[in-house]
């Protein structure tokens, strides 16, 4: 039987070899799905070698699902056929849309959370999930502007796990800094967020807006997790137990033994969860 994932990190090519040779117990790796989607050739046969050592996440970024379009059929079966290939241990996408009319953007763009978009929305996560012949987690997205919403986003999300049978992927420096940049709370979201979905939990970096500065954060998964997105999981994890965790990092990309030392400390996190405690000991 596999062992459950503990802390996990984002892979970038240029660590491929210092991965393939850690042999760190629990470690995992996220690879973006869609720079991997390809018949065969060196890529694909390192993440071949990388996952005869170490579990393997694919994390899509161009599925669209929150899109108007009808999914792309083409890409779907190039996901599926990653799929099964590297059979990995989780699979997850985000609640967003990133193309119009033939054109792709390199964003993850917002929706209004209405009733028609619920109902696109749980048809189209239902039929990625019959494709690929397994559940999916379903990330919720950073917000930078305010919009007129029907729903509210975790009754939203809950939803379509509840209709789809989708998990959640609960990235906690999204919702930190959704909640500076619209004003809300960031611990009352996670203490509202439906436990038994989620199926992974994703911790990156932010940054300040160039031009607004701290009035305006950015998702820029370019710098280490701050203190106040680590003390929001560690609140996160008090409640609902652990999950594997993902430590993200797409910019200003570090020496990997200093990834390494962060992924410890959402190991050593997750650990503490697991540790009874004293009044019970």
């Amino acid at each position: 039987m596999t062992a459950p994932l503990s802390a996990g990190l984002g892979l970038k090519p240029v660590h491929g070899e210092a991965a393939l040779a850690c042999a760190l117990p629990g470690l995992w790796f996220e690879v973006h799905a869609e720079n991997c989607m390809v018949p065969g050739g060196p890529r694909v046969r390192w993440l071949d070698a990388l996952r005869a050592a170490h579990p393997l996440s694919l994390h899509g970024v161009a599925l669209s699902l929150a899109g108007a379009e009808p999914l792309d059929a083409a890409h779907l079966g190039r996901l599926a056929a990653l799929v099964r290939r590297l059979a990995p241990a989780l699979v997850s996408e985000h609640l967003a849309w990133s193309g119009s009319g033939g054109r792709y953007f390199p964003d993850l763009l917002p929706f209004p959370r209405t009733g028609k978009a619920l109902r696109r929305i749980a048809p189209r996560i239902a039929h990625t999930q019959s494709v690929l012949g397994r559940r999916i987690a379903i990330e919720n997205p950073s917000h930078y502007l305010r919009m007129d919403h029907d729903w509210d986003e975790i009754d939203f999300l809950g939803e379509l796990a509840s209709r789809t049978g989708c998990g959640l992927l609960l990235d906690v420096n999204n919702v930190y800094v959704s909640a500076r940049n619209l004003g809300f709370d960031a611990a009352a979201y996670l203490d509202r967020f439906p436990a038994e979905a989620v199926m992974e939990i994703h911790l990156a970096g932010h940054s300040s807006d160039p031009a607004l500065g701290p009035a305006l954060l950015v998702d820029s998964h370019d710098a280490a997790v701050a203190p106040p997105v680590w003390a929001l999981y560690r609140r996160l994890l008090a409640r609902i137990g652990p999950r594997p965790t993902l430590i993200e990092r797409d910019g200003n990309i570090p020496p990997f033994e200093e990834l390494l030392a962060e992924r410890a400390m959402a190991e050593d996190a997750l650990q503490r969860v697991n540790e009874p405690s004293e009044a019970a000991a």
